[in-house]
């Protein structure tokens, strides 16, 4: 049976057109309505509160206005993936049959899988983020042979450009190009002393600096890439702390919000720097590369991560039946 939720309020005439239309189709469309009223939480107030009523209707939302049309394309939409879902538990409980009712590690290991991926997500993310952090950590208490190869090791996946990077135990946490008129901070080459050459020789030498004890030590990724996982990091949490119930990002969304941004700034500095220099140079700010290597990250986890939960909210449906139906052989063959 499908779930639906109405998110409205008292005195609400749209709600109450909702719920009718609702009624009408619960024969064909037979669910589980809850209501609940926005008014009794601030926290719902502000999030629905400019645009109830809102419906959710198994893993779709639907906000204000609701066409009866659009409602009964998304009930049957949420029907026939209740009936899929169905249709595969029954799959697997006729395999069970056959098997005669084992469970394997295997088994064992999808429900898991199923039930942690985000926190596996968020983990993994965590890691790399910190092991990027801890080249600068060992450099600063003279360790440098560990650090180079984390330096060595993330070089394949970053430019690695000092004047693009984060550094700890400086002082400053950013050090970027004259061209990026960033006023109030040292540039770059103020700072190393370093006198400007070509860009050839300019890129190679702030891909190999590491730092010295007067400006710190750089991260051993870039500040839009650290932006990025940090993104990724966050809409996890966030993922995790509302239950998993955020829908996915519909994909425009994701072009404009995660990709427009991140491109523009990007590509506008790489077509304006030689050797394309298609447009009038142009260096981009600490500021602009974290935020749009953070809105990048963020939106990009927003439109996969719930994606990926369908999924495991399928494999979790399918496990926890055959663990129960193995769980029921076991108790019948005992007695």
């Amino acid at each position: 049976m499908i779930a639906v939720r109405l998110y409205g309020r008292k005195d609400c005439h749209l709600c109450d057109e909702v719920q009718g239309l609702l009624e009408d189709l619960r024969a064909e469309y037979p669910h589980e309505l809850e209501v609940v009223d926005i008014d009794q939480s601030e926290e719902l107030q502000q999030k629905y509160g400019i645009s109830i009523p809102v419906l959710e209707v198994g893993p779709y939302t639907l906000r204000a206005p609701i066409s009866p049309s659009e409602l009964k394309m998304t009930l049957g939409a949420a029907q026939d993936r209740v009936r899929q879902i169905d249709k595969l538990a029954e799959l697997e409980l006729e395999q069970i049959s056959i098997l005669g009712g084992t469970w394997t590690r295997a088994d064992g290991f999808s429900l898991w899988l199923s039930n942690h991926y985000v926190a596996i997500i968020n983990f993994f993310v965590v890691f790399y983020l910190g092991l990027a952090a801890l080249a600068p950590v060992l450099m600063s208490y003279g360790m440098e042979r560990p650090a180079n190869l984390i330096y060595r090791a993330y070089g394949f996946v970053c430019h690695q450009l000092a004047f693009r990077s984060f550094f700890l135990f400086g002082e400053q946490i950013v050090y970027p190009r004259a061209a990026a008129h960033v006023e109030g901070l040292l540039t770059f080459n103020q700072a190393t002393g370093m006198s400007e050459g070509s860009q050839a020789a300019d890129i190679y030498a702030a891909a190999h600096f590491e730092g010295n004890e007067y400006v710190g030590y750089k991260i051993a990724l870039c500040e839009r890439d650290v932006a990025i996982y940090t993104g990724i990091f966050l809409f996890g949490i966030i993922f995790s702390l509302t239950g998993r119930r955020i829908s996915t990002l519909p994909w425009y969304l994701w072009l404009a919000l995660a990709i427009a941004p991140v491109g523009l700034d990007g590509f506008s500095q790489l077509l304006s720097q030689p050797p394309l220099s298609f447009l009038p140079f142009r260096e981009s700010t600490p500021m602009l590369r974290t935020l749009t290597g953070g809105m990048f990250g963020f939106f990009t986890a927003w439109f996969g991560i719930p994606t990926v939960e369908e999924s495991m909210a399928e494999t979790r449906n399918i496990m926890s039946a055959k663990w129960r139906r193995v769980r029921n052989i076991t108790a019948s063959g005992a007695g």
